[in-house]
């Protein structure tokens, strides 16, 4: 099964690329980020199909106080889908066909855009079909989502700035952050959103510094630079990693470079602020130092997915001079 699989997505894409070298126009998608259009029978919506392709892509985004889906689903039957609806920049379709499958392509109808399509001759094939691909979609999805989201961020950046001359990388955010404190080897960018405030802080870590229990070690230097850099409103008050929330930890190699990923919840002590984070710790072996990049939002009675989605793309975007 997944032998075939693999090889209709191959051809898929193979397919589409052809079609490119003779297509001389594309109109330009449009949706807002991390929304997905799902086309199927209103029937199917309603039904098993529809409650599975819900649990699947409405999974909570991580690191959130409060749950929040992953993506926002827009159902469409297939009657509706023609026209301007079809440039919407993710597409979920599903068609009945004898021959069951999933079909995963870029730029298909419009551009940038990523479309599946799942076939299959009754809902419990395509249902099938949709569970053996979701994490290959939802990986797909995000990042050309977080692609999208910095191409908007180039669109007015800041041409320079304290935190990439500081510390010697590019790191693209636009000119609605304004710098709060830049000290010897700590900046700190924020914006203003109704009712709140997404922050960006940045600083350096000697090589030897995760000796020991590695992710101990990230939850107590991130407390130790927050008592030091990050006061609250009160006085000696400070930002420090919520201790009733257990943060998801990753080590992956992102652009060859080994990086360890945090994302949970911080709050003030001696203080009543909370709200999520994101922290990259990025190993810069010819420095001998690890590069720390953090994204945390203050917004009390608002939505926080989109807040940490583009501060998580910003991050990820950095790159060393």
């Amino acid at each position: 099964m997944k032998r075939i699989l693999f090889f209709v997505i191959i051809c898929f894409f193979g397919s589409c690329k052809e079609q490119r070298k003779h297509q001389r126009f594309l109109p330009d998608s449009n949706a807002k980020i991390n929304h997905l259009t799902v086309v199927m029978p209103k029937k199917s919506w309603s039904g098993a199909l529809g409650e599975t392709t819900r649990s699947l892509l409405e999974t909570p985004y991580e690191g959130l106080p409060f749950d929040e889906p992953q993506f926002s689903l827009q159902y469409m039957p297939p009657k509706a889908f023609t026209g301007f609806a079809r440039n919407s920049r993710n597409v979920l379709w599903f068609v009945n066909d004898s021959i069951g499958g999933f079909q995963l392509a870029e730029d298909y109808m419009a551009k940038p855009q990523v479309v599946a399509r799942v076939m299959g001759e009754d809902d419990e094939v395509q249902a099938f079909y949709l569970e053996e691909n979701i994490a290959l979609f939802k990986a797909t999805l995000t990042l050309a989502e977080q692609k999208e989201k910095i191409r908007r961020i180039k669109k007015s950046p800041v041409k320079a700035s304290e935190l990439g001359e500081r510390f010697q990388v590019n790191l693209p955010y636009p000119t609605a952050y304004n710098t709060v404190k830049d000290t010897t080897n700590f900046v700190w960018i924020q914006k203003d959103i109704p009712k709140g405030h997404m922050n960006l802080i940045a600083y350096t870590l000697p090589g030897s510094a995760l000796q020991g229990n590695v992710k101990k070690r990230i939850l107590a230097l991130r407390d130790s630079i927050g008592k030091v850099y990050v006061p609250g409103r009160l006085k000696e008050s400070y930002m420090i990693t919520e201790k009733a929330y257990r943060p998801y930890f990753y080590k992956t190699q992102r652009k060859g470079r080994l990086t360890y990923i945090t994302k949970g919840t911080w709050e003030v002590a001696n203080d009543f602020m909370a709200g999520p984070f994101v922290n990259y710790m990025i190993r810069d072996t010819l420095k001998n130092r690890w590069m720390v990049v953090e994204g945390f939002s203050f917004a009390p009675s608002s939505s926080k997915r989109d807040q940490m989605f583009e501060l998580n793309a910003i991050i990820d975007a950095v790159e060393f001079k």
